[in-house]
């Protein structure tokens, strides 16, 4: 990933720009075509929350042709069943769904194996790299330490357990993926 320096200018247009309601698509292509830069969407968007500017909601455009959008002219009818007013509908993604019913958890697989736990620098060439712990914060990370299984950075035990049993049972290379390669 290259790394981009936002020139103070550039920073400028991106708050006058983000404050003209502009998306941030926008205003990456604003700003390359102003002053010939490669600027992406993402780049936008992550120097203007760098800069304090971006939030979850968009801004109010101030520019002259951004309106609001048209109300319905049609008239009210008093009185038939249709009338009734639609209940508000909650936004999923700031309100989630909150779930009261018992879940059955997954039973979790686990190697038959007692760990050596070794610190990164005792590893040896051919111990199994299966890490442990880390998971904290200040909480030390260490490895498995048995012989590795030949060919694999894991023992055995901890070879298999990274591996989804189902997936060696699936081939790889089926009849209409080689059909398919073999039409280009």
């Amino acid at each position: 990933m290259e790394m981009m320096n936002w020139l103070p200018e550039h920073s400028a247009a991106l708050q006058d720009l983000r404050a003209r309601g502009l998306s941030y698509s926008e205003i990456a292509d604003t700003i390359n075509a102003t002053f010939n830069t490669a600027y992406t969407r993402n780049a936008a968007l992550s120097r203007a929350q760098r800069m304090g500017l971006a939030g979850l909601d968009r801004p109010e455009p101030t520019l002259p042709g951004h309106l609001d959008p048209p109300k319905p002219s049609l008239p009210e009818l008093r009185g038939w069943p249709c009338d009734r007013r639609a209940e508000p509908k909650l936004n999923l993604l700031r309100c989630p769904r909150i779930f009261t019913e018992m879940v059955e958890m997954p039973r979790l697989r686990c190697a038959a194996v007692a760990p050596r736990h070794l610190s990164l620098l005792d590893l040896q060439p051919g111990d199994c790299r299966y890490p442990y712990g880390g998971d904290a914060e200040d909480e030390a990370m260490t490895f498995c330490g048995h012989p590795r299984r030949p060919g694999s950075s894991y023992c055995a035990p901890h070879f298999h357990l990274s591996r989804d049993p189902d997936a060696s049972v699936r081939p790889v290379l089926n009849d209409a993926w080689l059909q398919a390669i073999a039409a280009s």
